[in-house]
């Protein structure tokens, strides 16, 4: 039997080793994966996050982790008190404003009872208190907590409350002015910096980027 044979189409192939069918691992040829091992396409591995890690929700400013904790840095008891006002400014400030308009239009300031505009200040508070609760829930940040740059997070994973359990949050709260408000200021030698109701929640207040 001769090379080229074209009645044995098995002796025009070389064999192995010879040019033009060099034997794997050599150039040329991609190494085969061990059997079990799914193969590799250029994307590098991503090793999973240590424990207690916070990545950012989706859509969140990143939050640069405390070193050697794996945990972002915690928002101090100032941030949080100003947060806090700034909310209450915006819920109850016209409200109150729009009162101050009837008691202008009244007759007699001492006896006048709540007018419409007064009315239409209690709306707006109501709606606008389940807005911000309803922006917590969802982003970790109120309006006043976007400003100062600070986000209420689970403390297990970092990720948002949703609405539920922030507004379960919000009525934990009451623990926290029972003991002569000692809850709300608790955070100011916590070691994780959290009230009464942030311990029974398992929630923590972290900083973010502002914006």
């Amino acid at each position: 039997m001769s090379f080229g044979d074209p009645n044995n189409p098995y002796s025009q192939q070389p064999p192995q080793g010879q040019p033009g069918y060099p034997p794997q691992g050599q150039p040329g040829y991609p190494q085969q994966a061990p059997q079990g091992v799914p193969p590799q396409y250029g994307y590098p591995q991503q090793a999973p996050p240590p424990y207690g890690a916070y990545p950012p929700a989706p859509g969140m400013p990143g939050m640069p982790g405390m070193p050697g904790t794996g945990m972002p840095p915690l928002a101090h008891w100032g941030l949080r008190v100003g947060a806090y006002l700034l909310d209450l400014l915006i819920i109850a400030g016209p409200m109150y404003a729009l009162g101050f308009i009837d008691l202008a239009m009244a007759e007699d300031a001492a006896t006048a009872d709540p007018g419409v505009f007064f009315f239409i200040g209690v709306i707006y508070a109501i709606g606008m208190g389940f807005f911000q609760l309803y922006k917590e829930g969802s982003t970790g940040q109120t309006i006043g907590k976007k400003v100062v740059g600070i986000s209420l997070r689970n403390e297990a994973d970092g990720s948002t409350l949703g609405f539920g359990k922030a507004f379960l949050r919000k009525l934990a709260h009451i623990v926290d002015g029972l003991p002569c408000y000692l809850g709300w200021l608790w955070p100011l030698w916590d070691a994780k910096k959290q009230t009464f109701a942030d311990k029974i929640c398992s929630t923590v207040v972290i900083k973010v980027d502002k914006g």
